[in-house]
C-alpha cells in the first residue's frame, strides 16, 4: 500500500504540476519582496524541484537526487540573495511547497506516513539545506568584502590630510625664522615628521593588504542640498601647502549659484582625489576646478584640469581602474580615481578623461540632482 501511495501521488504531482504552482505561488507572493515578481522570476527551480520529488517518489531510494537538482537549489539561493529576500523567506518557500504537496496528498486520501512523508521532507529539507548555505554564505562574503573595502578606501583617503600635515610641517621649518626656532620648538617639528611618517606607513600596508579586494562597495548615498564653490575652497585651502610645494596655482572657478544634490562627504572625496591627483601631476603648473549647471537635464558638470605631464594613450582608458598605478611614479597604489568612479556612479553619473602627453588632462564626472 505504501508503494501504491508513493506512485499515485508522484503521478498527481506530474498531473496538477501548474495547479500545485499557482496555489504555491498564491502563498509566496504575500511575501513583500516577492510580491511584484514575475512568474518565470518566482518559480525559479521550484518546477524542477517538484519534478524530481515525483522521480524520487517513485524510485524511494533515499539519497538518490540528481547532481542537477543539487546546483539549482544553490543557484536559487543566490538568485533569492540577488533579488532582496531575506534567509527566513528562502525557507518559506520550501516550507510553502511542503505544504501544497501535502494538501494534495490529502485531497486525494494519501496517507502522509512512512516513506511518502520521509521522501517529501528529504527532497525538500536537502534543498532548504543548501539554498540556505549557499545563501548565508554569500552573504557573509559580501558583508566581509565591504568591510574591507571600505578600511581600504578610509585608509587612501588618510593620506591626503596626512601628506598636508606633513608639507606644513616642512613649510613652517622654511619660513618661520630661526629666532623663533628654539629647541622646544625643534622637537615638536621633529616629532610631527616621525609620527606623519609612521601614520603613513601603517595606512600604506593596510592598503597592500586589502589591495587585491574586488567586490564592489555597497555605498549609501545621503543626499542633501551642497554648494560646490564652499565645498571645493575649503578643499582649496585644506591642499594649499601640497600646491605651494609644487609650485603650482590652485584655481576655484566654481560659480557661486552652482548647487548639487548629493552626499557631502561622497563630493568631498571626489574632488580631493582630483585636484591632489592633479597637483602631483602639475609642478609649476595650474589646477582649475570648475562646474556648471546642464540647462537640458538638471545634472551639474563638474571637472579638474590641469596642464601637467599628461597621460599616455596606453594607460587612458584604465585610469579608473582599481590598482592601475603609474610605473613612473612610486608612490600610490591605484585607488584613488578608482574610489572617484565608483562614488561618482554611486550617484547615478559617469566620470571621464581627456588628456594629452605633454598638455595636461580634464576630468569630468557628472552629479544628476535627485532628490
Amino acid at each position: 500500500m505504501s508503494t501504491e501511495n508513493l506512485h499515485t501521488l508522484a503521478g498527481l504531482i506530474r498531473k496538477e504540476r501548474d495547479i500545485l504552482l499557482a496555489e504555491w505561488r498564491q502563498e509566496i507572493r504575500q511575501l513583500s519582496t516577492a510580491y511584484h515578481l514575475d512568474v518565470p522570476t518566482l518559480n525559479n527551480h521550484i518546477p524542477d524541484l517538484l519534478a524530481e520529488l515525483s522521480v524520487e517518489l517513485e524510485t524511494h531510494i533515499d539519497g538518490s537526487m540528481i547532481g542537477e537538482l543539487k546546483k539549482n537549489s544553490v543557484i536559487h539561493g543566490l538568485d533569492r540573495l540577488r533579488l532582496g529576500f531575506d534567509i527566513e523567506e528562502v525557507v518559506a518557500e520550501y516550507n510553502a511547497l511542503r505544504g501544497v504537496v501535502q494538501n494534495l496528498a490529502e485531497r486525494h486520501d494519501i496517507s502522509l506516513r512512512g516513506q511518502v512523508n520521509r521522501t517529501i521532507n528529504r527532497v525538500i529539507d536537502m534543498s532548504i539545506g543548501l539554498a540556505v548555505k549557499t545563501y548565508a554564505t554569500q552573504k557573509a562574503l559580501e558583508i566581509q568584502q565591504r568591510r574591507e573595502e571600505h578600511l581600504a578606501f578610509v585608509a587612501h583617503d588618510l593620506r591626503t590630510p596626512l601628506s598636508t600635515i606633513a608639507m606644513a610641517a616642512k613649510l613652517l621649518e622654511i619660513t618661520v625664522p630661526d629666532v623663533v626656532k628654539d629647541e622646544r620648538a625643534a622637537k615638536l617639528l621633529d616629532s610631527m615628521h616621525r609620527n606623519v611618517k609612521r601614520l603613513n606607513l601603517l595606512v600604506v600596508k593596510v592598503m597592500q593588504e586589502d589591495a587585491n579586494l574586488k567586490a564592489k562597495v555597497n555605498e549609501k548615498v545621503e543626499r542633501r542640498e551642497i554648494n560646490l564653490r564652499a565645498l571645493v575652497e575649503t578643499l582649496a585651502s585644506d591642499l594649499s601647502p601640497l600646491a605651494a610645494s609644487s609650485n603650482l596655482n590652485l584655481v576655484n572657478n566654481v560659480p557661486e549659484e552652482v548647487t548639487a544634490v548629493g552626499d557631502a562627504s561622497m563630493l568631498s572625496l571626489i574632488f580631493q582625489n582630483l585636484i591632489s591627483n592633479a597637483i602631483d601631476y602639475t609642478p609649476n603648473g595650474e589646477v582649475v576646478v570648475g562646474a556648471q549647471q546642464n540647462t537640458e537635464s538638471a545634472d551639474v558638470e563638474c571637472w579638474v584640469s590641469d596642464n601637467g605631464a599628461g597621460i599616455s594613450p596606453e594607460r587612458l582608458e584604465k585610469v579608473f581602474d582599481k590598482l592601475e598605478t603609474d610605473p613612473d611614479k612610486e608612490s600610490g597604489i591605484g585607488l584613488g580615481l578608482a574610489i572617484v568612479k565608483q562614488f561618482v556612479e554611486a550617484h547615478g553619473g559617469q566620470v571621464a578623461v581627456e588628456s594629452k602627453l605633454g598638455q595636461g588632462s580634464t576630468f569630468r564626472f557628472n552629479i544628476p540632482n535627485k532628490a
